[in-house]
Parts: structure tokens; C-alpha cells; sequence
């Protein structure tokens, strides 16, 4: 007789269920598991074989064979143990035949017998719910994984709870979703002094998700504002704290199951390689564009990135999501993020500061920023050139509108295009727009479009940019609360498009 459970194996965000077949047959003692297992999966017999020791279960003196299906579906990660060990009790009559059939398991084993917490409790919670099963889990995952009501989520804390669950001895209680947080910044935009016109851009990229490059000297104030960004982003929605959750879920970020309604805000080193910032390495795991998913991608000293990762934004930024192929593997994870840059004007970083000489103007900021190709740098809808701060406006008191009333504006503006946006699928914020709904809802009146046409044709600038500005425009006038898009909205829009040393 063959015993069945049931679990799954991650691909991406995507859970895939996985049948757990037990086999006990005559023949000289073996333990073996097929199925395409990794290393980890293989090891899972050692890891099972001790935790059923501890429970004085013996094995019996037989060809144990464990196959995991469908065969051709890599299986990755130690939750693959709970499943093994629940199909092996029930061939071996420790468990009732059919005790695992409506129960989808994961989680890692100890030697002891206890169940470790895993990665992944979220999105295989969402694929019990999809197969109408109850997922069985480490009760540490448990929290996180009940935040689908859509499924029964039972967390254990050993195998021997599981098996007095199973057998009527002591049923499991059901696990209760993690408490939802949401983390208050302390960074506030006051603290910056003067650096106005960069505020206001980032309170129009906050509002809207546009990509936004600031260009300015060493300490002038760039990654100070871009800190600050945070605390003028509205909270997710239930929706956006899902999808943001499943992909923490699955490189295990989750902190004791609770979801956070704070976006994600990433700042990598411009060390980090191609795989960190994209995904992949062992398994295709998410990179840093996923992580920043719904949030936010700080990448400061822009330039000093290698070449061949900047270049691999160019396509995330323009279809929200990325397709991370490998040899053994290709899978697709969301990235809509709002993309922050920062960089000096040159190497030295004093090209544009009047009051120190670059030694190598011009050709020191052609050839820096020179590594930020047209193309990419095409993309970025908002750019600014930060100034530097004198020293007699550090003694200035704090100017300008504080965080929480600018997040009040962006939350409202968000507000707006949720409402506009609410029967189109695919699109939630004004970057987001495109084809004949951005002709719709962003088209400016007679003197806007007379004075884009001609910016367009005396700047060269792209389709691309022509429509990069006129969402621009759209989210200016919702935070103006104007129901069209008219010609002022159209000229600030264009003032940080074609500024002279920003622009490409």
C-alpha cells in the first residue's frame, strides 16, 4: 500500500503542490527518497529517522522508498520533512491511512522530534486554500501563515503533537494571524534645511510612484532626503501587504508571522552584484527589486554600480516585474517599486559647486555620469539637482511642511487615483498609466499640450518622456486636487525633466 501527504515546492512566489509518496515493501533495509530532492530534501531520511528514535518509533527492517511528485519538479529547503515523516507514520500504521489527505504539511524536523519554522508559510498557506486543504505547519510559522482565511492553519510544535493530533489523543488548537504592525518613522522632512525644490519632488514621486535621480555635491542632503521618503508613503493596503508578505515569507523576513502595513524601503551597497539586486544564485531567490516590491529601491552613489546591473533595471522598471532565468530554473517575481537614485555631479563630486574648482571640467561629470546610459536615465521621471547647504542656513529653524502633512497630501492623492484606477486592473498609481487611458485621464488642456509639444521638439525628448511627463503632470494635479490637467501642471512637470546638468 502506497500512503499519501501532501506539501508544496516553491517556484518563485509561486507555491506548487507536491504528493508525498510512501512505499514499504519487502526486501533489504533502505531508506530512499527520488523525486528530483536536493540536498537538503535528501538529508530530511537522517532528520526523520532521529525524530521518530525520539518518539521510540523504529523503523521498520524493510525498502522504505519516498517519492515526491510530479518527478520533474525540482524540490528545494528542509520543509519537506513534516510531509516525509507524516506519509512514512501513516504506511507504517502509526497514523490512520487517510490521516494526511486533507491536511497540506510543512516544516523542518529537529533531532529531537521539535518542528523548526520555515520559509515559504505564507504562499503554501495560499495554496491549501486553492486545494481546499488545511495547511499543518510549525506553530512559530503558524501566525503568519492564518493571515488566509481562506484555509484552516494548525501549527505544531513537535511530531509528537502532530501525531496525538491525528489520532484524536489531543487536537491542535488553530492558529491566529500575527499581529499587523505599522512603524511610525521618526525621520521628518523639517530636519532638512533649505533643499526645497528637492521636498517638493519627492512629495510629487511619493504621490504618483515616480522613479526619481537626484544629482548634487557630497553632503548636500541627497540620502537625507531619501530617508525621509518613508514617512511620507501611505500604508499598504490589505492587498499590497499580502503580496509585499508572501515574497518576505519566502526569504524568511517575516518577524514571528506578524505582517507589516509599512512599506519596504531597500537601500543596497553599490557592491552588491547582479543576483543580490535582481535575483537569482542558488534556487532563483528574489533580489532586491522584489524586496522593495510596493516599496521603495534607494540605490545611492548611482554611478558607482557596475554598468551591467544597472542595465538590468531598464526592463523591471518598465513591466513591474522580473523574469530571473537560470540553467535549472526561471522564475518570475513582481518588482513594482519606485525607484530613488542618488549621485554626485562627477567623481570628485564638486563639479557644480561654485565655490570649489573640479580639476577636470567638464569632461570629469561626462565621463561619471556617463555610466548611467540614456536609456536608463530616460526613465527617471523626476530630476534634480541638489545644491549645496551654506553653513548660515544649518542655523536656520526648521522650514517647510512637516512628514505628516506631506503624507496627508500624498495619501490623499493616492486616494484619488485608487478611484480612478479602481475598474482597471494592473494599474494603482499615475506611473502606472499607459496606452489610451494616459490620453484619458492625463491629457492637458490646449495651452499644456501647446507648450509640451514644444519642449518636446526643442529638448528631443522621447515618447517615453512625453508620457513619463504628462504622468508627472496628472500626479501634480491630483495633489493639487484639479480634476484636469492644465498648462502649470505641465510646465513643473517639464521643469524636472530638462533641468541643463541633469538631464541625459
Amino acid at each position: 500500500m502506497v500512503a499519501r501527504a501532501h506539501t508544496v515546492a516553491f517556484q518563485g512566489v509561486e507555491a506548487r503542490p507536491v504528493e508525498v509518496q510512501c512505499a514499504v515493501s519487502p526486501g533489504l533495509p533502505a531508506f530512499s527518497i527520488v523525486g528530483l530532492p536536493d540536498k537538503a530534501v535528501s538529508e530530511a531520511r537522517e532528520r526523520v529517522r532521529s525524530a521518530l528514535g525520539a518518539m521510540a518509533i523504529a523503523l521498520p527492517s524493510k525498502r522504505i522508498t519516498i517519492n515526491l511528485s510530479p518527478a520533474d519538479l525540482p524540490k528545494e529547503g528542509s520543509h519537506f520533512d513534516l510531509p516525509i515523516a507524516l506519509a512514512l507514520l501513516c504506511a507504517i500504521d502509526i497514523l490512520p491511512a487517510d490521516a494526511a489527505e486533507s491536511t497540506m504539511a510543512l516544516g523542518e524536523l529537529s533531532l529531537d522530534g521539535s518542528l523548526v519554522p520555515v520559509a515559504g508559510a505564507l504562499p503554501a498557506a495560499m495554496t491549501a486554500a486553492a486545494e481546499g486543504r488545511t495547511l499543518l505547519c510549525p506553530r512559530a510559522s503558524g501566525a503568519e501563515a492564518a493571515w488566509v482565511d481562506a484555509t484552516q492553519v494548525i501549527g505544531a510544535a513537535s511530531l509528537a503533537d502532530v501525531v496525538r493530533h491525528f489520532t484524536g489523543q489531543s487536537p491542535l488548537p488553530v492558529a491566529q494571524p500575527g499581529e499587523v504592525r505599522l512603524e511610525p518613522s521618526t525621520r521628518d522632512l523639517r530636519d532638512v534645511k533649505g533643499q526645497e525644490r528637492a521636498k517638493r519632488a519627492l512629495e510629487i514621486a511619493a504621490a504618483g510612484r515616480h522613479h526619481m535621480i537626484m544629482i548634487g555635491t557630497p553632503g548636500s542632503g541627497k540620502s537625507m532626503l531619501a530617508a525621509r521618503l518613508p514617512g511620507i508613503l501611505p500604508p499598504l493596503t490589505p492587498t499590497e501587504a499580502l503580496e509585499t508578505s508572501m515574497i518576505q515569507s519566502l526569504c524568511g523576513m517575516l518577524d514571528e508571522g506578524g505582517i507589516s502595513r509599512t512599506r519596504p524601503f531597500r537601500e543596497p551597497h553599490h557592491t552588491a552584484s547582479m543576483a543580490a539586486i535582481v535575483g537569482g544564485g542558488k534556487g532563483a531567490k528574489p533580489g532586491e527589486i522584489s524586496l522593495a516590491h510596493n516599496g521603495v529601491l534607494f540605490m545611492d552613489e548611482f554611478p558607482e554600480f557596475p554598468r551591467t546591473v544597472l542595465e538590468t533595471l531598464r526592463q523591471p522598471i518598465e513591466t513591474g516585474e522580473v523574469m530571473v532565468a537560470r540553467a535549472n530554473a526561471h522564475v518570475k517575481y513582481p518588482c513594482r517599486f519606485m525607484l530613488v537614485a542618488a549621485a554626485n555631479p562627477c567623481k570628485c563630486g564638486y563639479l557644480s559647486d561654485p565655490s570649489r574648482a573640479c580639476s577636470r571640467a567638464p569632461v570629469c561629470g561626462e565621463d561619471y555620469l556617463g555610466r548611467i546610459s540614456g536609456p536608463l536615465m530616460d526613465r527617471f521621471d523626476l530630476r534634480i539637482e541638489v545644491p549645496p547647504v551654506g553653513f548660515t542656513d544649518l542655523d536656520l529653524p526648521p522650514s517647510g511642511d512637516s512628514s505628516v502633512t506631506v503624507a496627508a497630501r500624498v495619501q490623499q492623492a493616492r486616494v484619488v487615483q485608487a478611484r480612478r484606477f479602481q475598474d482597471t486592473p494592473g494599474i494603482r498609481q499615475n506611473a502606472d498609466i499607459e496606452g489610451n487611458l494616459l490620453e484619458e485621464v492625463a491629457a492637458p488642456d490646449a495651452e499644456g499640450k501647446d507648450l509640451l509639444v514644444k519642449a518636446a521638439e526643442r529638448f528631443g525628448l522621447s515618447a517615453r518622456a512625453y508620457h513619463r511627463i504628462l504622468r508627472v503632470a496628472r500626479t501634480i494635479a491630483d495633489l493639487e486636487g484639479a480634476p484636469d490637467v492644465r498648462r502649470p501642471h505641465v510646465a513643473e512637470a517639464l521643469s524636472y525633466r530638462i533641468s541643463a546638468r541633469v538631464a541625459a
